[in-house]
């Protein structure tokens, strides 16, 4: 069997240059289905806990669904509620919810990018400082109960994460 050379081996052959990855490349980590699964039951078991019916959805830097749960008695608002927090992580690199310059008391405003809310609930997956996926629960009540689930899953699946 005759091996088959690629154009970058050709160019590698012909300027004696090395096929190993490049020194000083950037790193680019990835969520694997594992640790999104050990997230997800992590977030899902600190609601039922606390005797929330929701709906956890585990997405990719790239706002892919890796994982979705979908509890006993939850409404489907939930699941599109999860999707929409998952995507404002993912497109506004923060937690989702209100704007943390936003004054006590004053009115929550519109979510500005197009398929994003502005209710917390949505968390950043973060490994070195690099966003790599977002977790959000919908169905608590109050935003800050649903980010509440998250932050507890996280905290199970933190020795993967590094």
């Amino acid at each position: 069997m005759r091996a088959v050379c690629t154009a970058a081996c050709l160019v590698a052959a012909l300027t004696g240059a090395s096929l190993a990855p490049a020194q000083g490349l950037p790193v680019k980590k990835t969520l694997t289905l594992e640790i999104a699964q050990n997230l997800a039951e992590g977030a899902l078991a600190s609601c039922r806990g606390s005797g929330y019916k929701v709906s956890v959805l585990i997405v990719d830097d790239g706002d892919h669904a890796l994982l979705f749960l979908h509890d006993d008695g939850a409404t489907n608002a939930t699941s599109e509620l999860a999707q929409l927090k998952a995507a404002s992580v993912i497109l506004l690199g923060r937690a989702s919810g209100p704007p943390a310059n936003l004054p006590a008391g004053a009115p929550v405003p519109p979510p500005v990018v197009p398929g994003t809310v502005n209710i917390q609930g949505g968390v950043p997956i973060m490994v070195d400082n690099q966003l790599i996926g977002a977790v959000a629960v919908s169905g608590a009540p109050g935003g800050d109960k649903d980010a509440a689930c998250p932050r507890a899953g996280l905290a199970k699946v933190a020795d993967q994460l590094h």
